[in-house]
């Protein structure tokens, strides 16, 4: 039986606290985390643990033996962790869970500067566009557009305002008219994103007189891989879409050029976000200051959506 120890302190808050709601605010985490955590170790367990019902929570039998054993154990792993994080120094593990489009977190200087800041820190980077609960994941922390970052999460902001834009390269646009308007896409060579297989290629959005609106493309090529979206587009296989970030360094040097811009115009940037705490780890505190310092950013704020 392979039980995963992290959800002990889990089951200890919902024993103690007897409510799924108050152990996920003792804890700093969503609800659903506190109650696919317990579901997770009752799988473990293969047996019963919390008996919930719309308006309580009691512990089963098998519940208040494993309890019991746990309280003493725990409480002395837990001066252990005291005596330890009682040095502010920023060290261990660091799991962030990032979208694909994240440029600016992604390109390499941010997070190497972090490191050589903080050698005592490793840094665990998933990079992933799918949607997913990064508490009940296990990661510190996660960086997505602020418009779908969830309502009870802290974000700081690692952006300003962003862009997208449409382009292709002078060599496309050689024997290709430009589009005039985006509805003009479906009669062109596009290249298209989607975040897995079984989901339909991203919509590209627009605006037009303050009426946002999307074009169905329909892509000759699709993937989930943006530099293989960039690399396409500079080799003339046609007109891709993707945040101003991914396309800025290849627009200035005129090896692609940007169409539809009255069309696109700003929203809310990317953000770090994570679950409020009342008693954050130095390591992800040291990330947070070191963004701001990085990007010259505001305080903490929440997410614009």
């Amino acid at each position: 039986m392979k039980i995963d120890l992290n959800l002990l302190p889990l089951f200890l808050a919902v024993a103690e606290e007897r409510s799924f709601s108050a152990a996920a605010g003792r804890l700093g985490i969503t609800r659903s985390a506190v109650s696919q955590g317990i579901r997770r170790l009752e799988d473990g367990f293969q047996t019963l643990l919390v008996m919930r019902t719309t308006r309580s929570v009691s512990l089963t039998e098998a519940g208040e033996r494993l309890h019991k054993s746990l309280q003493g154990p725990i409480a002395n792993i837990e001066a252990a962790f005291d005596d330890v994080t009682s040095d502010s120094t920023p060290r261990g593990q660091l799991r962030i869970a990032v979208t694909s489009i994240a440029e600016a977190f992604l390109s390499g200087p941010l997070l190497a500067s972090f490191a050589a800041a903080h050698p005592a820190v490793s840094l665990d980077v998933f990079v992933s566009d799918e949607e997913f609960d990064i508490v009940a994941a296990g990661y510190d922390a996660g960086v997505r557009l602020g418009e779908v970052i969830e309502k009870d999460m802290i974000a700081v902001p690692l952006t300003g305002q962003q862009r997208e834009r449409v382009v292709a390269s002078p060599s496309y646009l050689a024997t290709h008219s430009a589009p005039a308007h985006p509805r003009e896409l479906v009669a062109h060579r596009c290249i298209g994103w989607r975040p897995s297989p079984d989901v339909a290629p991203y919509r590209w959005e627009f605006e037009e007189a303050g009426v946002p609106f999307d074009v169905a493309i329909e892509p000759q090529i699709t993937t989930n891989d943006l530099r293989l979206m960039l690399s396409l587009a500079l080799a003339g296989g046609g007109i891709t879409f993707a945040t101003e970030d991914t396309f800025a360094p290849y627009i200035e040097s005129g090896q692609l050029v940007s169409l539809l811009d009255a069309f696109l115009p700003s929203f809310p940037g990317f953000y770090l976000y994570f679950p409020q705490r009342h008693n954050m780890a130095p390591k992800l505190r040291a990330l947070i200051e070191h963004i701001r310092q990085w990007r010259q950013l505001p305080a903490t704020q929440p997410a614009q959506r």
